[in-house]
């Protein structure tokens, strides 16, 4: 993209960085002010460790999980926050003692499902779901609403980057928050500003990356 990009760190660790493109993008919920790319968070092994190890200590030991959720693409980052849970002694109540990975699938509406080969690791499961960006909470609050309806409890709810503070009466756990972003804003597409101003829309983002507008 265009715009220029700019970096933030991480206060517990500079080796975790945030990527940041500022400029006008429309997301499926939203309209927000910069763009923040997470591509190499999702895809380098030794970014994917230091964010687990930064999320996982958000949670306690007394904290049963059983199975990782891994929304926006974050099954790497979500292996090494299930061993580095298991390091610090969380418990996982399952049969097998053994932290599961998954991942939601979306069917032709948009609805979040789970197979019925990997249901059996929601239902009566302690249920963490780990997010790559919070805005809005609309997506987050489908899947709260998708891992209930298959019999999972919800324990935590952890995201690199998160606009919002608490969803559901849980606090989201996140490494950098919308205060950590000079100007960061977040719009319907009825209410956006930007689009007030005839600012034109640089990329349609989505937690698969972004496409440009020419």
């Amino acid at each position: 993209m265009e715009t220029k990009m700019f970096k933030i760190y991480a206060r517990n660790d500079e080796r975790i960085q945030l990527k940041i493109y500022p400029g006008h993008f429309a997301t499926p919920q939203s309209h927000i002010t910069h763009y923040l790319d997470m591509t190499t968070m999702k895809s380098r092994c030794s970014e994917a460790q230091h964010i687990a190890r930064a999320l996982s200590a958000n949670y306690e030991t007394s904290i049963p999980i059983d199975t990782i959720v891994c929304m926006d693409g974050l099954e790497i980052i979500g292996a090494y926050l299930a061993e580095e849970l298991t390091k610090v002694g969380v418990l996982s109540m399952n049969a097998h003692q053994t932290i599961y990975i998954t991942s939601p699938e979306y069917n032709s509406v948009g609805q979040m499902i789970f197979r019925d080969n990997v249901q059996m690791m929601l239902r009566g499961k302690n249920i963490l779901i780990l997010n790559g960006s919070v805005t809005t909470g609309g997506t987050l609050n489908r899947a709260i609403d998708s891992i209930l309806y298959y019999g999972g409890k919800i324990r935590g709810i952890a995201a690199i980057f998160s606009a919002i503070n608490k969803i559901a009466d849980m606090p989201v756990h996140a490494i950098f928050h919308q205060k950590d972003i000079p100007n960061y804003g977040t719009y319907s597409s009825q209410e956006c500003p930007l689009c007030k101003n005839r600012q034109k829309i640089d990329a349609i983002v989505s937690s698969y990356g972004y496409s440009k507008l020419n």
